[in-house]
């Protein structure tokens, strides 16, 4: 990925020469000059690298994956650091929820229309845009927190911020990586993501929770405005491909084209939704780790060993998906998968002890993350390129719906406990995964030829 890739372009006129038999390619001529030109391959013949990793065989694609690296860091440190600062300042599980919608409300309204700037505009320098935003952004709070002038409106406003720059930033992300790969190294490059995201997960909630226990949470702030501005000078280098917008109209219409699409596609139409479900009620207990540690006296630390083990679960559920040959089951893997996951999460809801909480998220991580890949890989592999930023980038809103979930959760906890709001998300998500497997025939045989088939 350290190498440029270069927008596909038209093939290159053979140069002719003059015969006794009339005009004919001048096959030499051309290669030497294509070579020491290094005229930019086309997007049909331009080739991977082989490796075992897949999609970072593309080295557009592996440049593009190194630098997300840091970008995803930064996020998840932002997202620990923000959650033990709130929590420090109020004690609150319901405030821990409402900084979380502050992210999550203004995300979701800008997914819609960050997916219809993906398709129209330069997605490169779009995403540069919002990496050097959110650094700026995370310099800010890491300041305020850094002088002890920090209340809990700094954090609200801040986030809320953060939610539309990040509304903008996930559609352009899910939907450059496709322009970057083989179709049939997407699956590859979903898994990918996912370590990406997931490993994350592993290693930040451990390191941070250290860093924050021994350097404060400025520290950490400033570190995660670090790795949105490593992500910004890796783009500086990059070509991504641009789709075709001579055929595009209005901004809303173009919208509407895209849920227009979701609605008539039954595939569509429910494994969107069942993610939405996933991520509000399902994981839940995300948003709200903070106050969970608490049961057990736990600080920083334990709070970070407890996301790590979900983003072990999570990094080994990843590699369990690139194992599982059997294609002709890909719907009952997704539907199965997801009701595990959730019938784990009830019993970490009502664990009596800190390590089998700890065992229960790593199980849960793993299979949630079955789910997760799967149902992207069946999306991806189905979306047409023309709509593939605006409904991927509604497909982004499910990433948003964690946070406000955990608002659904906070109240909750509020009223009873933080044991009854993980398990009554469960218990909804449970009974929604049921109702998919008994009525939509179409999931349930869903198997991957057929999707290759398909475009």
């Amino acid at each position: 990925m350290w190498s440029t890739i270069y927008r596909a372009t038209s093939k290159p006129t053979a140069f002719c020469v003059t015969l006794s038999s009339g005009l004919r390619p001048a096959r030499n001529l051309k290669f030497k000059f294509e070579k020491k030109r290094k005229i930019p391959p086309t997007k049909q013949n331009r080739q991977a690298i082989p490796t075992r990793f897949g999609a970072l065989g593309y080295p557009a694609y592996r440049r593009y994956w190194f630098g997300s690296v840091a970008s995803v860091g930064g996020f998840n440190l932002n997202v620990l650091a923000q959650g033990i600062l709130v929590f420090r300042l109020t004690g609150s599980p319901l405030d821990l929820g409402l900084v979380g919608a502050a992210t999550a409300i203004p995300t979701i309204l800008l997914n819609l229309f960050g997916g219809v700037l993906a398709d129209r505009f330069d997605r490169r320098k779009l995403m540069m845009f919002t990496q050097a935003i959110l650094a700026g952004l995370l310099a800010l709070i890491a300041t305020l927190d850094l002088t002890g002038v920090v209340e809990v409106w700094h954090i609200y406003v801040i986030a809320a911020f953060t939610g539309v720059v990040t509304g903008i930033d996930w559609p352009i992300r899910t939907s450059m990586f496709a322009v970057l790969i083989g179709r049939d190294a997407m699956r590859s490059a979903i898994a990918l993501n996912s370590v990406l995201w997931q490993g994350s997960r592993v290693v930040i909630p451990t390191v941070g929770g250290n860093i924050i226990a021994a350097f404060g949470t400025a520290s950490t702030f400033y570190l995660a405005a670090g790795g949105f501005v490593v992500m910004f000078l890796l783009l500086l280098g990059m070509h991504i491909p641009r789709t075709d917008t001579s055929k595009l109209r209005k901004p809303w219409q173009e919208l509407a084209d895209g849920i227009q699409y979701i609605l008539k596609t039954r595939l569509f139409a429910v494994l969107i939704p069942l993610t939405f479900a996933n991520m509000f009620f399902g994981l839940t207990y995300v948003q709200l780790m903070p106050a969970y540690a608490n049961l057990f006296n736990g600080g920083p630390r334990e709070l970070g060993y407890l996301l790590t083990s979900t983003g072990i679960g999570a990094v080994i559920g990843t590699l369990l998906v690139g194992k599982i040959g059997n294609r002709s089951r890909l719907g009952w893997m997704i539907i199965g998968s997801l009701f595990v996951s959730t019938s784990l999460t009830l019993l970490f809801a009502f664990s009596p002890t800190y390590f089998l909480s700890i065992t229960l998220l790593l199980f849960t991580g793993m299979f949630n993350s079955v789910f997760l890949i799967n149902s992207m890989t069946a999306l991806q592999m189905r979306v047409p390129d023309r709509l593939r930023g605006r409904v991927m980038g509604i497909h982004g809103i499910t990433f948003s719906l964690i946070p406000l979930g955990g608002l659904f959760g906070g109240a909750i906890a509020d009223t009873w406990s933080i044991r009854i709001a993980i398990a009554v998300g469960a218990i909804v998500l449970a009974t929604i995964v049921t109702g998919v497997a008994f009525t939509q025939r179409e999931v349930r045989q869903l198997d991957m030829d057929h999707l290759d088939e398909k475009k």
